[in-house]
């Protein structure tokens, strides 16, 4: 039986390494979003940030940043952010006097709903090239790289929240 080894792979053009085509694929996206949701002055993190308070009564900000998988900091500078515009609230916690809190707002929760068919809009576009095979395919393939990846991240997300499949 011959046994062939598999290609080693070469990074030398930019357009073999999966970095630099991740990095070019998350400028698209943005660009997307910001276009969809330009009348909403609205950033992707911003929406991220809401997004995982729309369900939820109240969470601190080292729990929001877990969720989304962004620095505590930068979490805390969006938190301030979207309270400026009255989409958030920041209650004081009973349990813990140091703990950051947030809770979204009915007008954010109002906002949320909004954006949410803009912000659908923006991951179709970016799509629409994939079959649903080849979604599907993409959608597997970036959840196996961010699970096997994971402690490489400095920004980690709370292991309840990562997901291989859905």
């Amino acid at each position: 039986m011959n046994e062939t080894k598999p290609k080693r792979r070469d990074f030398t053009s930019l357009w073999d390494r999966p970095g630099f085509l991740i990095r070019r694929l998350h400028q698209i996206h943005v660009a997307l979003f910001l276009e969809e949701c330009s009348e909403f002055n609205i950033t992707p993190l911003q929406f991220a940030v809401l997004t995982v308070l729309y369900d939820r009564e109240t969470l601190d900000q080292v729990t929001i940043a877990n969720q989304i998988g962004a620095d505590r900091n930068t979490v805390a500078d969006v938190i301030r952010r979207l309270e400026r515009r009255g989409l958030l609230e920041r209650p004081a916690s009973v349990v813990d006097k140091r703990a950051k809190l947030a809770r979204i707002t009915d007008e954010g929760h109002a906002f949320v709903e909004a954006v949410q068919p803009k912000m659908i809009d923006a991951q179709r576009q970016l799509t629409v090239p994939l079959d649903r095979e080849e979604y599907e395919v993409l959608m597997k393939l970036m959840r196996k790289l961010i699970l096997e990846n994971y402690d490489a991240s400095r920004a980690p997300m709370r292991p309840g929240v990562l997901q291989a499949d859905g």
